[in-house]
């Protein structure tokens, strides 16, 4: 789903995603959005087992910035987005937030930045020409919102 140029995925927060206190556990906001993204590639059109068949690129994230704002908890739905900052030859640097569905206020945000690796020898590797541009084109139209 793409609502005000951020593509949104939602998530329901369930028990094994807490921690003893009752909220999610502070590494879960990665899983989340570690879905998004790939949600948000497969609208794209791409998948990613047939980008390592096809193509021989896997995808690893090579940096992780997040800020904890509120706590989610048990039964939460959330919805969490994807925005694309930055796309290079071989990596694509992502703006992401959790939020609470239905209600205001940002649960988690994130800057992560994935690399386009070979999948033999997980050596940088350019991204297939045609996702660059459909990516590039992908950012033209969420700058447009934002």
């Amino acid at each position: 789903m793409v609502s005000t140029g951020e593509f949104i995925w939602p998530v329901r927060v369930y028990y094994e995603d807490t921690d003893s206190g009752g909220v999610v556990y502070y590494a879960n906001y990665l899983k989340f959005m570690e879905r998004a993204r790939t949600e948000w590639l497969r609208t794209m059109g791409y998948e990613q087992t047939g980008l390592a068949e096809s193509e021989r690129v896997i995808f690893a994230v090579h940096y992780a910035e997040l800020d904890y704002l509120r706590p989610a908890r048990f039964n939460d739905l959330l919805q969490v987005s994807v925005r694309v900052l930055r796309c290079g030859r071989a990596s694509i640097e992502f703006v992401q937030m959790v939020l609470l569905d239905k209600e205001p206020g940002i649960m988690c945000r994130g800057r992560i930045r994935v690399a386009s690796l070979d999948v033999n020898t997980f050596k940088p590797r350019a991204l297939p020409s045609q996702m660059l541009n459909a990516i590039k084109q992908y950012m033209l139209i969420t700058q447009e919102h934002h």
